[in-house]
């Protein structure tokens, strides 16, 4: 008997010590998916706010409170040299009506998001608004910025 502890000098132990060693790996390592899932996710959450602005314009900061919407509102920008676009394509003021009329996907029940910039003057805001309403939509809001801290008016 030799030191292996088998009748054939060790080669039998060996041999099965060898085999149990080199068989097939049938876990799945799940590790590398979940990292690459997580890095992903915080990906998105982060890019997802950066792709819903559409035209850039200087929004009036405001203290008002964010309104909770059920739907993604059609969103109508105002540009300081009095460019009306809906979400992202320019559109003529006079085509504005039909144009969201044909998008919307509830009627006059859409919910509307109108954006002017800084620099336009109040009335080309209400034009737009006046536009909208004899259009029949009635939920229009204003999109506005939060103010860090904006001086309470006397």
């Amino acid at each position: 008997m030799g030191a292996g502890g088998s009748k054939v000098g060790g080669y039998q132990r060996r041999n099965s010590r060898r085999r149990s060693n080199t068989g097939t790996m049938s876990d799945i390592n799940v590790t590398p998916l979940v990292d690459v899932m997580l890095v992903l996710l915080i990906v998105f959450m982060v890019a997802a706010p950066l792709m819903t602005t559409g035209v850039p314009i200087e929004l009036p900061k405001t203290q008002a409170k964010q309104l909770a919407t059920p739907s993604e509102p059609l969103t109508i920008s105002v540009q300081a040299d009095r460019k009306v676009f809906i979400d992202k394509s320019e559109i003529a003021l006079g085509d504005l009506a039909a144009k969201l009329q044909a998008l919307a996907k509830n009627g006059n029940e859409e919910q509307l998001m109108v954006r002017g910039d800084t620099n336009v003057p109040y009335g080309a805001i209400m034009e737009v608004m006046g536009v909208l309403n004899s259009a029949g939509f009635t939920k229009i809001s204003l999109v506005t910025t939060p103010a860090d801290k904006v001086a309470p008016a006397n």
